[in-house]
């Protein structure tokens, strides 16, 4: 990959990101703002999952994530 740019180990962190997202625990609100964290709580797990799991290349300084939105058989 591109010098000092560890995609792999980017992968993995958004990976492991997302497995937070999940064990977050809902602060002591309710209403609105609860709706607001559970929906940016959906979202970020969301966004983190589908980055922690692209495969990754790296060719002619572009990196390319690949995500397969395709079911799994």
């Amino acid at each position: 990959m591109s010098e000092g740019l560890d995609v792999e180990a980017m992968l993995e962190r958004f990976a492991e990101r997302a497995k937070a997202v999940k064990k977050r625990n809902l602060p002591p609100v309710g209403g609105d703002e609860r709706k607001m964290f559970i929906k940016q709580a959906e979202e970020d797990f969301m966004d983190f999952s589908i980055i922690g799991d692209a495969a990754a290349s790296f060719e002619d300084g572009v990196l390319t994530l690949s995500v397969d939105f395709n079911p799994k058989s």
